[in-house]
This record gives C-alpha cells, structure tokens and sequence, in this order.
C-alpha cells in the first residue's frame, strides 16, 4: 500500500519547479520586450535629430519633347569603277600593271596577241599596192585612148571599157583601204586603255589565256571624286534636301558631304532606298568602306533630362529617383517612379510621377534612403 502513496508524491515536486521556470522566462521575455522596443524609439529620435545629408541636386524641367539620334549604314563608292575588257576575243599576250598600279587616262593595261592582225594587215598593205599600180595603168590608158578615140583610131567601146575599168579598179581600191583601217581599228583594240584616271583593283586573268569579247580582264576604280551610298528609310530619305550638307561618320571622324539624290526603288530586302551623297574632293576615303550618316528625329513627348547618376533601378524594369519633399523642414528624400524613354551619353530622357521644377538629387543616391533628412546643395 506505500507505492501508491509515493506515485502520488512526485508530480507534486514537478509542479512546482515548472511553475517557477514559467516565471522565470516571463522575465526576461519581458526585459527583452521593453529593450527591443524602447532601441527603435531612440533610434528615431536620434535620426530625427541628426543633421541633414547635403546632397547634390537638379532641377526637373519639364518640356514638349527630344531630339532622338539616328544613323544609317553606307558604304563609300567611287564615282565610277568598271570591269575592262576587250571588245575583241583572242589570246592575252601582256598584262602591263598589277592591282593597286595608279594609271592615267589612255596608259595601256593590257594587250591581245596581235600577230594574225599584223599578218592581215601587211596581206593587204600588199594587196593595196597592187591596186594602185593597176589603177595607175588603167587611168593612163584611158588618157591615151581617150586621145586616140577623138581621132576615130580607138573605137568608143574600147575607150569606155578602159575608163569604166578604171572606176573599178578605184572601187576596189576604197574597198581594201576600208579593210586596212578595220585592221587598224581592231590592232588598237587588241591594247586595253585605262578610260579614265585610277587605281587597278583585280586582275581577272593572266598572261597567255584565251578569252572571248568583254571578258573582264581588270578593275578600274576611279582615283578622283567619292560618293556615300547610304541605305535609309524612305519615311527619312523624303525629309532630305538636295543640295544641303549633311553630316556623315568616317572612321568616327565627322565628314560634311552634299545630298544629291534618293534611288527610286526600294530594296526587297531591307526596305530600305539608297540616298547618294558627294563626298568632299580629296577625301582619304576607299571604295567599299563603310560610313555612317547621322539624323535627328523629334519625338513629341512630355519629359526632362536627367543624369544618369540620378536613376535607382527598381523591380521589373522600373526606374526610381529620389525628390526633395521640401514641405517638410529640414527637407527629406522621396521616392518616385519614372520611365526612360531614351538615353544620350551620360543623361536620360524620363517621364513619371515628377512635377515640373521639382528638386531630384542629382548623384550619390545609392547613400540616401527615403525619410531621410537631406540638404540641397545645387540645382
């Protein structure tokens, strides 16, 4: 019968030492309580007292809109380049220059083998000779009989056919010196000639290969004027001026170049036309390099520039600045959202919750947070 009396005993203990550890850790659940919430009071207090951060500023003026920059890719042309070749067909007996060879309007590039001209020709320098003489015979023997017919000693028939032999003769005469100056003709076209003054570009062929007529032989980029051939819009290229200077980019180095035209075609692939521009005379520019031409559209949009430096990046792609809410004394930072809608360098273009002439700090916004007290020191 004691067992049950000692079971009954030992709860009773355990009671006790629980209740005293209860109040216990109400305690200090009470002195961390009053600790935790009298830290952040005093903490506002200081901050409410501390002076305010001097911070740079700028003025947000509202206007009507921007001007956005636009540049379209071209290409420098010279003002003429050509394919040469011979009119005539046959075999490539010299080639005089090498690419990159500067040469002169009617210096020799290239040269046929002209041997069975040359063949030709002396045949009927020959043939020629011949004729003269016949000719020759035949006109003094039409004299003389013309002579001996006003005497009755030749009759008329005999005298007609010794002048109208003569005709003939002088007939084929024409005809074998028309030959010789086609012969000429076609040993002058066996030389390639440069057509104007230039630059060889590429050699299409070599020495000893048959080619037929117009076959290209060499490239000739004409050395004098330059034209930009800018690939543009059409909705752009119809705002252009003929006649006005423009500005283009050559090797990040601005160039000044007169609008001459707009193509008047379009091209299938980039729905773009082509507008041609005169470059300056002189100009170091190559045939085929690239350049830029440089426009501004006005974009009818209410904003104000600010700096860079003045953005906060936000969540999904909102940006934030920070505005001094000057009702307040002293003035404290504000949030508020903006969109940007363009960038030049180092300033964007944004519209948001700001108000005309408002005060935004201008940099250093990473080190101030909203509420805080802050000082303006320009703007």
């Amino acid at each position: 019968m004691k067992t049950p009396t000692t079971l009954a005993t030992h709860p009773a203990k355990g009671s006790s030492r629980t209740s005293i550890l209860a109040v216990a850790a109400a305690v200090v659940f009470t002195a961390v309580l009053v600790y935790v919430l009298y830290l952040p009071s005093g903490s506002q207090r200081e901050l409410e007292t501390r002076a305010p951060l001097p911070v740079a500023t700028v003025t947000y003026t509202e206007q009507q809109g921007y001007q956005r920059p636009l540049s379209f890719l071209g290409l420098v042309r010279a003002d003429q380049e050509s394919h040469l070749g011979f009119e005539l067909g046959g075999a490539v007996a010299e080639l005089m220059v090498k690419e990159g060879s500067q040469v002169k309007q009617g210096d020799a590039l290239a040269a046929l083998d002209a041997s069975q001209l040359q063949t030709r020709r002396a045949g009927i320098a020959a043939e020629l000779t011949s004729l003269e003489s016949e000719l020759e015979l035949a006109n003094l023997k039409a004299s003389r009989q013309g002579r001996l017919q006003q005497t009755d000693a030749v009759s008329k028939q005999a005298y007609d056919e010794t002048r109208l032999s003569a005709k003939s003769l002088e007939a084929q005469l024409d005809a074998k010196r028309a030959q010789l100056r086609g012969i000429e003709i076609d040993l002058e076209k066996s030389i390639l000639r440069a057509p104007y003054d230039g630059v060889v570009g590429e050699r299409f062929v070599n020495s000893g290969v048959v080619i037929a007529a117009g076959a290209p032989v060499v490239s000739l980029v004409a050395s004098a004027a330059r034209e930009a051939h800018i690939g543009i819009a059409v909705e752009q290229a119809a705002q252009l001026t003929p006649g006005e200077n423009y500005i283009l980019m050559l090797r990040s180095e601005p160039v000044n170049a007169s609008f001459r035209a707009v193509r008047p075609d379009v091209d299938p692939n980039t729905l773009t036309t082509r507008a041609v521009f005169d470059l300056p005379s002189g100009i170091n520019a190559y045939d085929g390099e690239p350049i830029t031409l440089l426009l501004a559209e006005s974009v009818d949009v209410r904003g104000a520039w600010m700096p860079i430096s003045a953005l906060i990046e936000g969540e999904k792609g909102i940006w934030n600045v920070l505005r001094l809410d000057t009702s307040k004394t002293p003035a404290v930072a504000v949030r508020e959202v903006v969109e940007v809608l363009t960038i030049d360098d180092d300033k964007a273009f944004v519209r948001g919750t700001l108000v005309d002439s408002q005060q935004v700090i201008a940099d250093g916004v990473h080190r101030v947070t909203p509420g805080v007290p802050v000082l303006a020191m320009g703007g």
